[in-house]
């Protein structure tokens, strides 16, 4: 019995040394963007996930306030005029209730999308794909990753400003300029490259977690949910962004 409760107490150290210390947030938030691969194996070890979910609501927040209220009252009127509505002039009263609507919106948009998104990674690839991952490990991965679409895209509002259009990004369709407004141009337009950057360090994440799930499959099937999304949501998208 004395062995065993020494050959036990023997495992729980090795186990104890072999895991992987939890970095405090600012150097979990580099690595995010440098060292994914270090980043997943903590998480695996540590799942958190509520500092950078709230980080990441702040950052969407920023992005929002940011942006000149005419820039917002602009986007009203063109939602006006798209559904056939007479543009008038748009009561300071409602342009700031409108503001306030979308800033509490993406406070808490971000971490209702990152709870629903990973249980989609959760259902692909623990049910489906029969990795060994949790929903916590997951939901940790998530709040991280997506950590660099919030920040790229805060630091992407001089461009929004500029274009005068809150959702302007650099994406996918970016690229292919040339093409005529359409179905396929709004499509590569919502593939965001930031979002792009985001799934392969979540795949990097999940490799982590279930090293058994090779990155490059791991990569192929968050970057073809991002691509599916982009031409399902492309088909509701009344103009390129």
């Amino acid at each position: 019995m004395t062995d065993e409760m020494n050959m036990d107490s023997q495992a729980s150290e090795v186990a104890s040394e072999a895991s992987t210390p939890l970095p405090p947030f600012y150097k979990r938030f580099i690595d995010v963007f440098f060292n994914p691969g270090r980043l997943g194996q903590a998480l695996k070890d540590h799942p958190v996930w509520f500092v950078a979910m709230l980080a990441g609501a702040v950052l969407a927040t920023a992005m929002y306030v940011l942006i000149p209220a005419d820039v917002w009252a602009e986007v009203q009127r063109q939602a006006l005029l798209r559904s056939g509505s007479q543009v008038q002039e748009i009561p300071a009263g409602a342009q700031t209730f409108v503001r306030l609507t979308r800033y509490i919106g993406g406070f808490i948009g971000i971490p209702i999308s990152e709870f629903f998104f990973a249980g989609i990674v959760t259902l692909v690839f623990a049910f489906v794909l029969g990795d060994e991952g949790s929903y916590k490990q997951y939901l940790s991965l998530v709040s991280h990753a997506w950590l660099i679409t919030m920040t790229v895209e805060l630091l992407l509002v001089p461009l929004k400003i500029n274009q005068g259009n809150p959702q302007a990004t650099v994406s996918v369709g970016t690229f292919f300029f040339f093409l005529s407004d359409g179905y396929l141009l709004k499509a590569l337009s919502l593939l965001a490259l930031s979002k792009l950057w985001t799934s392969l360090v979540l795949a990097a994440g999940v490799h982590a977690v279930d090293p058994k799930r090779k990155f490059s499959t791991a990569a192929i099937v968050l970057i073809g949910l991002n691509v599916a999304s982009a031409f399902i949501f492309a088909i509701f998208t009344p103009s390129v962004g």
